[in-house]
């Protein structure tokens, strides 16, 4: 059997230029997603300790953040198709520069920050690096390639230069290096959205899509055992731990609702600005899913009659209305589903308005009454689909 035959030693190829390629997520990419439960649930407390609107919005400029560097990297194995061992190699590198993002999150906002901002430049360093390898070696013959490397490399520096500029122009100079990464993908005849080898494989992305909701929403999870077990299982009464059981069931829901209704599902057009939907939609749904993970610690926090931690409780409903309305982009995103027709946009609009409803009526009812008005606008959004679909599909079976 030849080198070139063998996947450790077989160079990279553009999805469309293979025979048949698979959309399955390869194992080199599953274990670069492990990072970010760490990632994850190190922002999540970031956003327990600062829960204040300031606290907020830097919380949300991290994930959003890191979310893109998990995502350009992602795009890149979804173009090319790479499983040789140099590039095993340069994404156990990658790796590395996610560890030290990750450390460097507690301390964000002070001395960590320089430890940052230097492994997310090296983090699209590398990026770089992948596209230039390709053209390198002659894989793309387009500019593609070359254009998405010299981007990256050019906002590499910036970033870098940021660990050594003094607050808060490092964070403005900074962020706007993230903004200038998506004016390069969608701006109009230049983006490198404009060439049509820019094409990932959909199902792949999906299903990494998939995978790192999984983590995302099993940060709620980590959230709600760890604040228990610290507390002290034995020390809590049965309203305490009923409100817990809750916690663990919301998260499921949470899953539950993604997987019917949108998960794995690609988008229903290859239009620029459909994808760019989905991709955005993405965002936010698990920028949201943080939110209610966090929240969800607040369940432990209090019993049936005491008012839900205020703080958790905001966090808790914004974050769910977010998640129901992204859910609802998603699914105008993609092609078609049976389901579709059960979970429709005024489904999704009652549990956005009743959980935006709650926030008022939070600090003036036991927290037993505000978890059944938030629990209710998040089962309702399972609840109410798979009745109705029940109901109407025995009767269309029946009618046949």
């Amino acid at each position: 059997m030849a080198l070139e035959n063998h996947p450790m030693w077989r160079l990279p190829k553009h999805h469309l230029d293979l025979k048949s390629s698979h959309d399955h997520v390869h194992w080199v990419e599953l274990f670069y997603d492990l990072i970010h439960v760490v990632i994850i649930f190190l922002l999540g407390n970031f956003l327990s300790d600062h829960l204040h609107l300031s606290g907020f919005l830097t919380f949300a400029g991290l994930f959003i953040t890191v979310w893109f560097a998990w995502a350009d990297s992602s795009v890149f194995n979804s173009l090319y198709v790479s499983t040789d061992v140099k590039h095993r190699l340069i994404m156990a590198c990658q790796i590395v520069t996610a560890m030290v993002m990750a450390a460097s999150i507690p301390h964000v906002l002070d001395k960590g920050w320089t430890y940052f901002a230097l492994a997310y430049a090296a983090n699209r360093l590398i990026t770089a690096y992948l596209f230039h390898r390709t053209n390198q070696l002659g894989i793309e013959s387009t500019k593609l390639a070359r254009s998405v490397s010299r981007n990256y490399f050019a906002l590499a520096i910036i970033f870098a230069t940021t660990a050594f500029m003094p607050a808060p122009y490092s964070y403005w100079v900074f962020g706007t290096a993230i903004a200038a990464i998506q004016v390069l993908y969608m701006a109009p005849k230049i983006g490198v959205l404009e060439n049509k080898r820019f094409l990932p494989r959909l199902g792949h992305m999906s299903e990494r899509f998939a995978l790192l909701l999984l983590i995302v929403l099993g940060e709620g999870f980590f959230k709600l055992v760890i604040t228990l077990s610290e507390k002290g299982i034995y020390k809590v009464d049965p309203s305490v731990l009923a409100n817990f059981m809750f916690g663990g069931i919301a998260v499921f829901v949470q899953c539950w609702i993604y997987f019917d209704f949108v998960g794995n599902g690609k988008p229903k057009n290859q239009h620029k600005w459909t994808l760019v939907s989905w991709w955005l939609a993405h965002l936010f749904l698990m920028l949201c899913a943080v939110m209610v993970g966090v929240a969800l610690a607040g369940e432990v926090k209090a019993g049936f009659w005491q008012p839900y931690p205020l703080k958790y409780g905001v966090i808790g409903c914004v974050g769910l209305a977010g998640y129901l309305l992204s859910l609802l982009w998603i699914q105008l995103m993609i092609e078609h589903r049976v389901a579709h027709r059960f979970a429709t946009a005024k489904v999704r609009m009652f549990g956005v308005i009743l959980a935006l409803v709650t926030i008022p009526i939070l600090p003036h009812v036991p927290s037993l009454i505000g978890n059944i008005l938030w629990g209710t606008a998040l089962i309702s959004q399972i609840a109410y689909p798979v009745t109705r679909a029940y109901f109407t599909l025995s009767k269309e079976e029946a009618n046949s």
